[in-house]
């Protein structure tokens, strides 16, 4: 058995997967000398979810992380996971706008750019990818493994030949939730190895049990890396702990690893979750988790489901959203369920069972069925295409393709606003606008930890990234508690082959899209509310305004998707509850209808 070199995950995957991505670059910094001094090939310290998490629940800048992180590691490469077109966020961003995102994270010390999509639709990963190339850095092309009837052994090597053709250095079977058996690995790698002998690249989670038994046979059949994290912070839906793994594969692993560093990092981190991170680490995370492969929900999926559906008054239709899942999957062709597809059909999922099938539709659907995420692996239902688009056709170009650039309007908002400081602003605000600016704001004021309250009666308070929520008036203050947010670590799935095949879209379906609505205390039936806990972006009409069925009224931000809330039917604007930056709860007034 060949050495394999051992990519660690400790400052991105393993926190993401196991405490929301709440680490601190303070409690990066006071370890990362040591871990540079391990011997690991490379280091994942960026990208996925800590971009969104930095600004928006940690208060800190994510680039002065990356440049911090550089300069206490001088010898291991630092790597980031980039979402091809989507870079960090969750829908597609100009073609600009990707290649000066990636031009500043190599000049501010990342060495080594993952691309993957989410749909596997490579098109989607050629602008990063080039420019990659063209900044001089190292470039693995991933593939997104999931399983289902059409996910073939010649569906991944077809994507394998997409990536090489884009001068990839290494390919990366990215296996989000633990999917992948070790006989599977086994046969992808060796055919990989064998067809196109480039460099292979195996990540897994450790979601389902299998991740070191896949990890054995991978390396069996020639893989050149694995990705592995520092235990106590790996297993669960992380990645094996590197501890483990030098046991099962000593000769592979060899002498090459500091195993006195590891173990010192390690007390190091077991005494950091003891201490500070307690509220974050659950027990759903560190579970083998059966309904992976029966409903195709990772664990980091399934444990963020049931903060929501508590948060939605909800949890008893659990077992119905798990169950809807891979059918929302199959209506939408089964796209693999991974950062920001996850979020498209797990929230379209919720809403399906507490509203019925389709009855209210988000924007993340519409958009997808409109061809704007790419192109998905397999048809979409007619019946749910026809209700999005009627008589209309779905693109066919690459989506980045048609969207106009976007850095200088980003440049002059921020000049405006006079929040612009230094280059990267202009990408955070292109990225994440509306909580960028309340980063922007509360840079500028000094606030990095506290939030100010959002009604009379509670304020949330931001204490090491741990998010609480304490009553003020009328309520006792012992009952501090942590309430869990809404970051969806990026460690999604697939459905097993053995599988229920999933029921079609219901037919008749309506003509449009219904909002919710509910009546006030005075006994009006024209309020239209929210239909589950989010914060206002944008409120599209006024008072006054007439406005027809299906048009927005207002945007909300639920579970990381737009979602607009659309008018139940004609009429006019009577009176609207909300402002641009209200948090709201299910069921709370939003606009009322003449």
């Amino acid at each position: 058995m060949t050495r394999v070199e051992i990519i660690d995950t400790t400052f991105r995957d393993a926190h993401q997967s196991l405490i929301a991505t709440r680490m601190t670059t303070e409690d990066m910094l006071a370890i990362a000398e040591t871990m540079d001094k391990i011997g690991f090939y490379s280091m994942e310290v960026w990208g996925g979810a800590t971009f969104d998490v930095c600004i928006r629940y940690l208060r800190e800048d994510p680039w002065e992380r990356l440049h911090l992180l550089r300069e206490h590691i001088r010898k291991t490469k630092l790597q980031m996971l980039l979402r091809g077109q989507n870079v960090v966020g969750y829908r597609h961003y100009p073609d600009d706008v990707v290649e000066k995102f990636v031009e500043l994270a190599h000049k501010n010390g990342i060495d080594i750019f993952r691309v993957f999509d989410a749909l596997n639709d490579v098109r989607n990963m050629e602008v990063a990818i080039k420019k990659a190339k063209e900044v001089g850095a190292e470039v693995q092309g991933a593939i997104a493994y999931t399983t289902g009837k059409i996910f073939t052994l010649e569906y991944y090597m077809k994507k394998v030949e997409e990536l090489l053709k884009l001068d990839v250095d290494v390919i990366t079977i990215k296996d989000m939730a633990g999917l992948l058996t070790p006989w599977k690995a086994y046969e992808l790698v060796s055919e990989i190895k064998e067809t196109y002998g480039v460099p292979v690249n195996v990540h897994t989670h450790s979601t389902t049990g299998m991740a070191v038994a896949t990890y054995l046979k991978a390396v069996e059949a020639g893989a050149d890396y694995i990705d592995t994290a520092i235990s106590p912070l790996a297993f669960g839906t992380a990645q094996p702990g590197i501890q483990t793994i030098w046991h099962a594969l000593p000769e592979a692993v060899g002498s090459h690893l500091d195993r006195e560093l590891i173990h010192k990092v390690s007390r190091y981190l077991k005494k950091l979750l003891e201490e500070k991170y307690w509220g974050l680490l659950h027990k759903e995370t560190l579970m083998v988790n059966p309904y992976v492969l029966k409903y195709q929900v990772p664990g980091g999926m399934f444990s963020n489901l049931i903060a929501q559906l508590k948060e939605m008054k909800a949890l008893d239709k659990l077992d119905e959203v798990l169950e809807e899942i891979p059918r929302v999957r199959a209506d939408l062709g089964w796209p693999p369920l991974v950062t920001p597809t996850s979020q498209i059909v797990g929230t379209q999922a919720v809403l399906n069972v507490l509203f019925g099938r389709y009855k209210q539709i988000t924007q993340g659907v519409k958009d997808y069925i409109r061809g704007l995420y790419g192109r998905p692996p397999a048809e979409i239902n007619p019946e749910l295409k026809r209700l999005v688009l009627g008589d209309e056709e779905p693109i066919t170009e690459r989506p980045g393709s048609l969207l106009k650039p976007g850095l200088e309007e980003c440049r002059k908002k921020l000049e405006e606003l006079g929040y612009l400081h230094k280059e990267e602003d202009v990408l955070t605000y292109c990225l994440f606008p509306e909580v960028a600016l309340e980063f922007f704001k509360a840079r500028e004021e000094g606030r990095v930890k506290i939030e100010p309250p959002k009604s009379a009666s509670k304020v949330k308070i931001y204490v090491n990234g741990v998010e609480f929520e304490v009553g003020i008036e009328g309520v006792d203050l012992s009952a501090l508690r942590y309430l869990r947010g809404v970051q969806m670590p990026s460690v999604q799935t697939g459905i097993s082959p053995g599988a229920s095949a999933p029921s079609p879209v219901p037919s008749p379906v309506p003509s449009s899209p219904a909002s919710v609505s509910r009546p006030l205390p005075g006994g009006s039936e024209n309020v239209v509310t929210a239909p589950m806990p989010g914060k206002i972006l944008r409120v599209l009409v006024s008072e006054g305004q007439r406005v027809k069925i299906g048009q927005g009224l207002v945007v909300l931000e639920a579970m990381k998707m737009e979602n607009e809330i659309p008018a139940p039917r004609d009429g006019v604007v009577k009176k609207i509850y909300v402002k641009e930056g209200d948090t709201v709860d299910t069921g709370q007034p939003l606009v009322e209808l003449e």
